[in-house]
């Protein structure tokens, strides 16, 4: 992860980076070079102030210009549009600075004399997000750029927004690590054994891990039905981080599935590359609870991560199998690729009935029905909660992230009937994002005022590099997640 320090001179001399804010003068068409503490000195000002009626910047988040100069300091020269000034927009400058700058191995930012330490923070998140990559073979030309110095008047006072980044956007990476890590590593005793070794030696961090004996013990018969047909065993991972002052549990519950085949329902093959990202919300939440460890939040957070492989085999649960869940209710099931919500249930029923918290939330890669609604960048938000919803929405979008609220009708609860079991899990209705919630709302018992579910399938994968997002996985929901829990404190 990219060197971030902050001072209040540069030591380096080789790239400086010069904010440019786009013209607020609807009659302007040249950007102004923002003020900023220190300021640059007066021949390097006078030259970027030249460049810019001379090039084609509009001082629009996330336009660069790089001018070199030979033979004096600094050597290079970046200008940095910044949009507005706020905070999304210094996130997008921070993430294209982390790819224009990619060949430099060092560069100094200059930050405004009126720059707000969110502001700050969302320049270091999307410098650190954006720096990111992935990859499992080795080799391959590597980012030369290894650290960013920030130029500030008086920098302790913005040291708290750079180390929030720092954690946020760690626990981000990490959200990816474990979502882009390729099946043939990544089972369900392998994410156990990461989340493991995450949380060793931090205090008022505790971890149990069910396996299936326990599973069975205990009647987790979802995650034991979606996980019997893999030589990979389904585990459940509890973390719960619980500080002595904390007012407040809430539990996060993630969907896990480490490959989805589809199971005897088979999914075609296009759908299936890409599903090493059917663990995306247990990354997410785990990341999350990681998160609030290291911030010292003051809320009890409690992930928990039902873990299954869902394969094709003779052990495998079959289409029309009736399935008894934690809580004693049950499910008929007749497409085995509805598999999410067979483990959600269990883990939201074992929050409900044991954990009792006063919050619960769910994030699951559930349905790609959401994406038609809602495109690839946006994830599908439920809750009875009116405010609960408001403040969890506020904070994804404080985030850079995005959701919207969507509806949990009554009259569709009808297709959830089964002449045989409690509940259908699967009906071939459509709706089949509201459908999946409905499903899962019936499993929050006396929770149900309290329950907010994101389907977001669609939002934990990028299909190329944009603003903050690279290619891959994307942590969807570490970051909107650790923005609301520290509202709670």
């Amino acid at each position: 992860m990219l060197a971030i320090s902050l001072a209040v001179a540069a030591d380096r001399s080789d790239v400086l980076v010069l904010p440019v804010r786009a013209a607020t003068d609807p009659d302007a068409t040249v950007p102004a070079l923002v003020a900023t503490a220190p300021p640059p000195t007066d021949e390097v000002r006078t030259e970027a102030e030249a460049l810019l009626p001379a090039t084609r910047l509009t001082g629009r988040a996330g336009e660069t210009l790089t001018q070199l100069r030979p033979g004096r300091a600094p050597a290079r020269l970046l200008l940095l549009g910044v949009g507005d000034g706020g905070e999304r927009a210094w996130r997008t400058a921070g993430a294209a600075l982390a790819r224009a700058a990619v060949d430099e191995t060092h560069v100094t930012l200059a930050l405004p004399v009126d720059m707000t330490a969110g502001a700050v923070r969302a320049l270091v998140e999307g410098l650190l997000l954006a720096s990111y990559r992935f990859r499992v073979a080795e080799g391959g030309p590597a980012p030369a750029l290894t650290g960013v110095t920030l130029l500030a008047a008086a920098p302790d006072a913005l040291a708290d927004a750079v180390e929030a980044a720092r954690t946020t956007a760690r626990m981000t990476r990490l959200a990816r690590d474990l979502t882009n890590t390729p099946s043939s590593v990544k089972n369900p005793q392998w994410f156990a054994a990461q989340v493991e070794s995450a949380a060793a030696g931090q205090p008022d961090l505790h971890l149990r891990v069910r396996g299936p004996q326990e599973l069975a013990a205990e009647g987790f018969g979802g995650i034991l039905a979606v996980g019997g047909g893999s030589a990979s065993t389904p585990r459940l991972v509890e973390l719960d981080w619980h500080p002595a002052d904390a007012r407040l549990h809430v539990v996060l519950v993630g969907k896990g599935i480490t490959f989805d085949t589809g199971g005897i329902s088979i999914k075609p093959v296009p759908a299936m590359k890409l599903m090493r990202k059917d663990m995306a919300g247990a990354a997410a939440v785990v990341a999350a609870t990681l998160g609030a460890a290291a911030l010292r939040l003051p809320v009890r957070v409690t992930a928990l991560a039902p873990l299954a492989e869902n394969m094709v085999s003779g052990a495998a649960f079959r289409p029309g199998d009736i399935i008894r869940h934690y809580d004693g209710t049950t499910s008929e099931s007749t497409n085995s690729d509805a598999e999410g919500r067979l483990v959600l249930a269990d883990a939201l029923g074992y929050a409900v009935r044991e954990l009792r918290p006063d919050l619960l939330v769910d994030l699951a890669t559930l349905t790609g029905a959401n994406a038609v609604a809602l495109g690839k960048r946006t994830g599908a938000l439920y809750s009875e909660n009116d405010e609960l919803a408001a403040a969890v929405l506020a904070a994804v979008d404080d985030a850079g992230e995005a959701a919207w609220r969507m509806p949990l009708p009554a009259d569709y609860l009808e297709h959830l009937g089964s002449d045989l079991a409690d509940r259908h899990s699967s009906p071939d209705r459509g709706a089949g994002s509201v459908i999946a919630a409905l499903y899962l709302r019936e499993f929050t018992g006396e929770l149900r005022d309290r329950w907010l579910h994101i389907d977001m399938s669609a939002p934990s994968w990028a299909d190329g590099d944009d603003a903050e997002l690279t290619r891959g996985a994307t942590g969807w929901g570490v970051r909107g997640l650790l923005r609301w829990l520290a509202t709670l404190g």
